[in-house]
């Protein structure tokens, strides 16, 4: 993997985690101002959770390929 790849993952990475963890910070200060908006919350923090992970596990591949 180039030096550019590995620093497009990571911003990307950095990126994903930030608006999860604003996500969960919304719903721990009691945010929501319903459960429709926490039920949309909690599906938009287990979307971005999926798509972590499957970043990960390319990024991983990725590292492995070289």
């Amino acid at each position: 993997m180039s030096l550019q790849e590995d620093h497009i993952l990571t911003r990307l990475q950095k990126y994903i985690r930030e608006q999860m963890n604003e996500g969960a910070d919304h719903l721990a200060a009691g945010g929501a101002k319903d459960f429709h908006e926490y039920s949309r919350m909690v599906g938009r923090i287990e979307g971005i959770a999926m798509v972590e992970r499957e970043m990960l596990e390319l990024f991983n591949k990725l590292q492995n390929d070289d």
